[in-house]
């Protein structure tokens, strides 16, 4: 079953250039598209990257329940009058957006064009970063958890690791690893 079909969350990254002077007003529009968007069914989120250095590209980050949800918001109504309110002030760079339906965002970046890595790949990485963590955490933090109710010890878990791995280990694995998850073309 290919993931275009599967009923599974999905993420796309929608890049937008806008025009030098207008960052304030675009910005002002992403609150409001934003509050739209997350009303549409199927909608888990949306997070916006702001450009460094006095660049002029936004990143949309957008999650949906499944790619059938998606789509029917890209291709709505609601998102078309969006677009036509900010005409002028940005554009979307259409060539760069990305849809992943899993582990792909720890191991690539918007805007470029390398493929994700194998799943087994990826899941071996995760697991390198995660299992040290998880060893840690359960050596460290949950002896002195064990009087807290369940549903509160449940959550000390993914509430340390999933902010760990996300923003400090798979990254910096995923440098590490960098020739084996990215080999290079054969020529």
């Amino acid at each position: 079953m290919s993931t275009t079909t599967r009923r599974e969350p999905v993420t796309t990254v929608l890049t937008w250039q806008v025009r030098p002077g207008h960052e304030h007003e675009f910005e002002e529009w992403t609150h409001q598209v934003t509050r739209c968007a997350l009303r549409f069914p199927g909608n888990q989120g949306v997070a916006w990257l702001r450009p460094e250095d006095g660049g002029h590209r936004y990143h949309a980050v957008i999650r949906f329940s499944d790619p059938h949800r998606l789509t029917a918001w890209l291709e709505s109504d609601e998102r078309a009058e969006w677009h036509a309110r900010i005409e002028g002030v940005a554009s979307e760079v259409s060539s760069d957006r990305q849809s992943t339906s899993g582990m792909e965002t720890w191991f690539s970046l918007p805007g470029t064009s390398v493929q994700s890595p194998p799943k087994w790949k990826m899941v071996l990485t995760t697991f390198l970063g995660a299992y040290p963590f998880t060893l840690l955490i359960q050596w460290l933090v949950t002896p002195h958890t064990a009087s807290w109710p369940l549903p509160l010890r449940a959550a000390v878990f993914p509430l340390v690791l999933l902010p760990t791995l996300t923003f400090v280990v798979m990254p910096l694995l995923s440098r590490m690893l960098r020739l084996w998850l990215y080999p290079p073309p054969h020529r």
